[in-house]
């Protein structure tokens, strides 16, 4: 599979030349049951499906950085079904001036307000999907063979989504300055062969797998100029002002690379308006945040002394103690490699990452 082999190829080219931001923010990814459709979904960009109805909306988009920013001025939220063929994601996107400039597939689309999904569906933060697209019904897909932090080639240029469908329903006008809108909806069924790609996982999903998933919106602020919506430019330096980014699951980081901080989705195949199913939080995710920060501070204590350390204390790792796992982690060195495991204390699997960020679980033989 693609995630095996480009791991493998690309491990030894992870750059560790600079320092790595680590998201300030408490660990509380967003969650959400994706419940079956209980039939295919029309892609229309209308959402009028008495499926749709029923489904539950995200909360709805933060900043990026969480609530250390302000309130986003306008609102999103997303919606997600499943049947066997597809995984429908729709989303509400207030906008009282909708526009859109990028019409050709795969240019970069948030060069446009756009509306983006990243997802991992084995949530090991490597080989993962980013789809972005914006109120033109454009769409950019992108394979990421690991996050940019962890090398300097990250992207596979052409990758498409077979089989995708897509659609866009505005409520207003586009490229219209003279009157004000509403908002625009999007509407999306990814065919689960597209995942098969990137991970070895069942699909469609078994009851109660969970994948890593989040939502983006990038925001710019316009201005109307000779009848035509343009970004606004920042007179000190005559460039547009930075975009905003608004997520449903908040990285802490101005970064959407950091799959680690993404929402959990839930699925589940009970139909959707039936009957209700709690999120289950497994105790693997507090061991492998646990490692990740261990990871964080192994790529910094190694930008500043070119090596990487055994020892807790330099890397600022306190005691804290992961329940159904031991304590401390065991942490294994090479001259310019590290791997970091947690053993359950049952002794029967054992959670690992390693230098280039990727996570994964070894069953022990007893």
């Amino acid at each position: 599979m693609i995630k095996h082999l480009l791991s493998l190829a690309l491990v030894g080219s992870v750059c560790l030349a600079q320092e790595l931001p680590i998201p300030q923010i408490e660990y509380s990814p967003k969650k959400y049951i994706c419940y079956n459709s209980g039939g295919p979904i029309k892609i229309d960009g209308k959402l009028d499906e008495a499926a749709w109805a029923k489904a539950e909306w995200t909360d709805d988009f933060v900043d990026i950085e969480g609530s250390v920013r302000p309130t986003p001025r306008f609102r999103t939220r997303a919606k997600m079904l499943w049947d066997d063929n597809y995984f429908y994601i729709a989303a509400q996107i207030e906008e009282p001036d909708i526009w859109g400039t990028v019409k050709n597939h795969d240019e970069v689309i948030f060069q446009d307000n756009d509306f983006e999904i990243f997802i991992d569906p084995d949530a090991n933060t490597h080989a993962y999907a980013e789809f972005e697209m914006n109120a033109l019904n454009t769409v950019w897909e992108l394979l990421l063979l690991m996050p940019y932090r962890d090398t300097k080639v990250a992207a596979v240029n052409g990758w498409d989504i077979k089989g995708l469908k897509t659609a866009v329903s505005i409520d207003g006008t586009i490229n219209d300055p003279s009157d004000k809108d509403k908002g625009w909806f999007v509407e999306i069924a990814f065919p689960w062969a597209s995942f098969k790609e990137i991970s070895d996982i069942q699909t469609p999903p078994n009851d109660f797998d969970q994948w890593r998933l989040n939502f983006s919106r990038v925001e710019w602020k316009t201005e109307t100029k000779n009848g035509q919506y343009q970004k606004q430019i920042n007179p000190e330096t005559n460039r547009s002002f930075p975009e905003d980014n608004w997520v449903w699951s908040p990285q802490g980081v101005v970064n959407m690379h950091y799959p680690e901080m993404w929402g959990y989705v839930q699925f589940s195949k009970e139909t959707v308006g039936g009957k209700k199913v709690d999120f289950v939080q497994k105790k693997q995710e507090a061991a492998k945040w646990l490692l990740r920060q261990i990871y964080y501070k192994e790529r910094n204590y190694f930008e500043k002394n070119q090596k990487f350390t055994t020892n807790l204390d330099e890397l600022g790792i306190k005691q804290q103690p992961v329940p159904g796992y031991v304590f401390p982690p065991v942490i294994e060195l090479t001259t310019d490699m590290f791997e970091a495991s947690l053993k359950s204390e049952d002794g029967i699997e054992k959670i690992n990452i390693r230098n280039d960020g990727y996570v994964w679980s070894t069953q022990i033989k007893k």
